[in-house]
């Protein structure tokens, strides 16, 4: 096939625009059969999943060029870290899977199933870019600390958009209203028991995975057979 040709970056690029194909599809499905436009906003989710990735991809190819400590790599990775969290985000959007009467649960979880896979190695595949390029100015000991410090920051981000309901974008357009609340919850921890559980479950998930993608990342790019 012609497509194995292709550098491994752009094939992995293809492998992703693939899922999400597919999950659309599924989507598309769903929607025929339920005659509803129901879990619409799990292909919007998709799309913001999207923004980060292309956020690293633009990173990685300016630092071919520039010092991180340059305008541009700056604003790029506070762009990245921005949409960041919603790469993981969709991972809380199972909670949705029974809102309403479907005709069939189990296509439903596969569908969903099919959206939060894709959205998550779209995430990782992201981290991993920057990882990477950390690892080469600040050794890999630092550089995994500042990437599990970020894991966290995505977990606490994901708690905000699903109990606070606030959003990358509000970090733009109401970002006093976000400093607020995020004070409010870092003075007074034990007052938000909610926080502190879906910040720390969400830590623990995604750094487990992560850890588990950087070792296939790794091995496969070594050779190494797993």
């Amino acid at each position: 096939m012609k497509s194995w040709r292709l550098p491994p970056q752009q094939r992995v690029m293809l492998a992703l625009a693939g899922m999400t194909a597919i999950s659309l599809g599924f989507y598309l499905v769903g929607m025929a059969q339920n005659h509803s436009s129901e879990f619409s906003y799990m292909a919007w989710n998709l799309f913001l999943a999207w923004i980060p990735l292309t956020f690293s991809i633009f990173l990685v190819f300016v630092l071919k060029t520039r010092l991180w400590s340059n305008w541009l790599p700056l604003l790029l990775t506070l762009l990245w870290l921005v949409f960041l969290p919603n790469t993981f985000y969709m991972i809380s959007d199972f909670i949705h899977i029974q809102d309403v009467v479907r005709h069939d649960l189990l296509y439903d979880i596969v569908m969903f199933t099919s959206f939060i896979f894709t959205a998550a190695l779209i995430g990782f595949i992201s981290l991993y870019q920057v990882h990477a390029e950390l690892i080469k100015r600040l050794g890999l000991r630092l550089s995994s600390s500042i990437i599990m410090i970020i894991i966290f920051l995505c977990s606490f981000a994901i708690y905000l958009g699903r109990d606070l309901r606030w959003n990358s974008w509000d970090v733009l357009l109401n970002p006093a209203a976000i400093l607020f609340d995020v004070s409010d919850r870092i003075i007074h921890p034990l007052g938000h028991s909610g926080a502190i559980m879906t910040t720390l479950s969400f830590f623990i998930l995604i750094g487990g995975l992560y850890v588990v993608f950087w070792q296939i990342s790794e091995a496969a790019r070594h050779r190494v057979n797993v």
